[in-house]
């Protein structure tokens, strides 16, 4: 458990104030970023970040996050307390300047907190502008302190409402419906996955999240910190060794902490964090990582022998093959690169980071001998791969260009030049591709026919992957390059749409197809441009008129509506009868789309004004690669896990076996 520091010094006269509130009702995304979905929960992270830094600084060791049934959320902290005292500068009450005007807090110097993640966030303030209704509660001196705001204004003075023999803040708001338009409900699986984040990088930090909606509950404590996180990151994949570096030092006033491990995928995962704040563009701290990582591991193989005198140094990109490692930086003035944080400017960082790795990732390898060697053995196998899949791609863009611009034989592309107006569709079936080409808009449509099974990406590299037909044939075809020749920018279709039969393998075509996507054309996933095709199921024939419904539900919906303006409107539909007799009329299942013909395509699947698209959005990066390490990886009992517990929701009657 965390250490509670007592700070009695802790006084409105720490509190700075920038400026004031009155544009944020006004203007809203320009403080959150939207008002949609990720607005609403950008104002938890305002409020949970405050409680963290409590944390980070040494004063608060449990904070727990309700959210509650009538709509609104409770983040609760036992750390010091907002001030309540009268601020200097304002006149006020500190607690309501805290929440009343921008840019107000503890984190712009005077003491209030060395290190902070929440410098350069917008504050309790903007949450407080675009709450229905705000409750602060302040433990503090003995007293509970009460004050209730609505759309930021406060709605009575602060009250001492009661006593208390503790300290801490407890912040419960209501988003405005009138700015938030889109949903005011919170995600509870966003709350417990934002929360156990900042559980692995405080450790010691005990983190509560209840749901009264649903009563659902979890609590996370790590006193592991980011070496319990590397190890839950890896969870499913082959390790290559059981243990894990770690170090933590403080150089002159930041803190440097680093874990390591390495597994046997082929994909290297690092996660560069600033003051609790995920830095995915990476920064300085990043930089000085990967010089250092590479630099120490090369003078190892060299001096151990592993590393031959004639042979070339590995790269940067062999030595992270399979590297899990997490990278944490605290630092009293972090330099971020815009309101969005996504990356750290700070110079100095980099010297501090290297020179930890320098010398403590050094004296590791040096102490363990047995985890070296093998450290070094999967980058020198990396790097007979490299070279392999580069003569590889060579021998592959030689045959590219004799068949005429490098795009695949196969492909039917589209007239259009314009990435924006193209989409391409991968076919399964020669039968289905045949219909497609005839049924597309040849302007806008370009097919591109899958034979067979897609290579499984999980398990090989890229070496592999230029030897296997359908995988180079989608390279070609996108323009995009691949491993590091890969650029989105070259991105030749702005819609790629995965078209496959609505069955067990027609999903796990699908799942193969996104697992080579996620793996090694991850942005071409998060700019938006990848999608599944959803074909109808079933069709419902009434004489010559054809209506197309997608799964049961709206196979059983369909037929009710036809009984209903058969026996007329609010007619209760009699769910003991057949309703395809009720409904007189016949159903045709489609057992694939090879079965459609080209007007058939084009009406259910292909016709921008009726077809289904499921766009692919990868909402949380870890849980996305959780799950295809369980789905396509080595290990047989995760899958074997994932099928039984997830048994019970199958529909027996629907199975495709």
């Amino acid at each position: 458990m965390v250490k509670q520091k007592i700070d009695k010094s802790y006084d409105g006269s720490q509190i700075q104030v920038l400026e004031g509130l009155e544009p944020v009702r006004k203007r809203p995304g320009m403080y959150i970023g939207s008002t949609g979905y990720d607005g609403v929960h950008h104002l938890i992270k305002e409020i949970a970040d405050n409680s963290i830094d409590e944390a980070i600084a040494g004063y608060a060791s449990k904070i727990t996050v309700t959210i509650l049934n009538d709509g609104g959320i409770s983040i609760a902290d036992d750390g010091r307390g907002i001030p309540v005292d009268k601020h200097p500068k304002t006149g006020k009450s500190t607690l309501e300047t805290v929440l009343t005007v921008l840019h107000a807090g503890g984190k712009f110097g005077n003491g209030g907190y060395k290190v902070s993640s929440g410098l350069h966030g917008v504050g309790s303030s903007v949450v407080n502008a675009l709450s229905i209704k705000l409750v602060a509660e302040v433990r503090h001196d003995g007293k509970l302190y009460r004050q209730e705001y609505s759309k930021g204004v406060p709605q009575g003075e602060v009250a001492i409402v009661g006593k208390s023999t503790s300290t801490g803040t407890t912040i419960t708001f209501y988003p405005d419906d009138t700015i938030f338009k889109e949903t005011i409900a919170f995600d509870y699986e966003w709350v417990v996955n934002y929360l156990r984040h900042q559980a692995y990088l405080t450790k010691g930090v005990y983190v509560a999240v209840r749901d009264e909606r649903t009563n659902e509950r979890q609590a996370f404590y790590f006193e592991g910190g980011i070496k319990s996180y590397v190890k839950h990151l890896n969870i499913g994949k082959d390790v290559v060794t059981d243990d894990i570096f770690y170090v933590e030092r403080e150089i002159e006033d930041s803190v440097i902490e680093v874990a390591v491990q390495y597994n046997n995928t082929y994909v290297e995962t690092i996660k560069p964090f600033a003051n609790n704040v995920l830095t995915p563009d990476g920064g300085t701290h990043l930089i000085g990582f990967r010089s250092a990582l590479t630099r120490v591991i090369n003078d190892y193989a060299r001096k151990s022998g592993l590393l031959k005198e004639k042979e070339e140094n590995l790269s940067g990109d062999d030595i992270r093959e399979g590297l899990t490692a997490i990278i944490l930086v605290k630092l009293p003035d972090p330099q971020f690169e815009g309101q969005t944080k996504n990356k750290l400017g700070n110079p100095e960082v980099r010297r501090y980071v290297e020179q930890v790795m320098n010398e403590y990732f050094a004296y590791y390898l040096d102490e363990n001998p047995e985890v070296a060697k093998k450290i070094v053995g999967k980058a020198l196998l990396a790097a007979r791969a490299r070279k392999a899949a580069r003569a590889a791609r060579d021998n592959v863009l030689r045959k590219g260009a004799l068949d005429g611009m490098g795009l695949p034989g196969k492909l039917y592309d589209c007239s259009s030049k314009d990435p924006s107006a193209s989409e391409i569709y991968i076919v399964e079936g020669d039968s289905a591709a045949g219909s497609a080409k005839e049924g597309r808009d040849s302007k806008t449509q370009a097919i591109l026919p899958l034979r067979g099974k897609v290579l499984n990406t999980e398990r090989a590299r890229l070496d592999k992957m230029f030897a296997n037909k359908e995988i180079v044939a989608m390279i070609q075809a996108f323009g995009v390059g691949i491993g590091d020749t890969f650029d989105v920018k070259g991105l030749r279709y702005h819609k790629i749409v995965i078209m496959t039969d609505a069955d067990v393998d027609g999903s796990h075509i699908a799942t193969l197809l996104l697992t080579f996507l996620f793996r090694y054309m991850r942005e071409v996933i998060e700019g938006g441009y990848v999608y599944l095709a959803k074909p109808p199921l079933y069709s419902i024939n009434r004489g010559q008129k054809k209506n197309y419904v997608y799964d049961e539900p709206d196979l059983e919906l369909a037929l009710k509506e036809i009984v209903s303006q058969k026996q007329g409107r609010g007619t209760t539909v009699n769910e003991g009868d057949d309703l395809l007799k009720q409904a007189g009329v016949t159903i045709s299942r489609f057992k694939g789309l090879g079965e459609m013909d080209a007007d058939q395509l084009w009406e259910t699947t292909m016709n921008p004004d009726n077809r289904v698209l499921i766009q692919v959005r990868i909402e949380d990066a870890e849980r996305s690669d959780a799950i295809f390490t369980k789905l396509m990886g080595d290990e047989v009992s995760l899958r074997k896990a994932f099928i039984q517990t997830r048994a019970k929701d199958a529909d027996l009657n629907d199975l495709d076996i």
